[in-house]
């Protein structure tokens, strides 16, 4: 049986690198999160994910869809419905994510506070 290769996120060529790299976009978190909740239409995507583009939107759910994280189901319909669901693999993302939004809300005082007091020195 061959042997699986050793990744190293901490390796510049390691493919986890890339991986890493898009889970720790902030657009990508918010989309997991919102997809979370269950399948969405992309009007409905870009309502929950306040402050996304368009283009940007739909550039992250086709990277999303490339790393395998989110499906995406096109309605024989007119107009035509297309909704996006995560994943077995992109519902594994949701809990940290989800995590590390609470850690965000919970200690953005202390962090506007140390910016305030950074600021001030420089």
């Amino acid at each position: 049986m061959p042997q699986r290769p050793e990744f190293d996120v901490m390796t510049a060529t390691c493919p986890s690198r890339t991986s890493l790299a898009r889970i720790a976009n902030k657009w990508t978190a918010m989309v997991v999160i919102a997809l979370s909740g269950g399948r969405m239409r992309f009007r409905d995507l870009r309502t929950a994910v306040d402050g996304i583009s368009a283009k940007v939107l739909t550039d992250t759910l086709r990277d999303l869809e490339r790393d395998g994280l989110v499906t995406r189901r096109v309605y024989a319909e007119v107009p035509p419905r297309v909704e996006y669901d995560l994943t077995a693999l992109g519902h594994t993302l949701h809990t940290p994510l989800q995590a590390l939004g609470r850690w965000a809300e919970e200690h953005i005082e202390e962090v506007l506070t140390a910016r305030e007091e950074y600021d001030a020195r420089s």
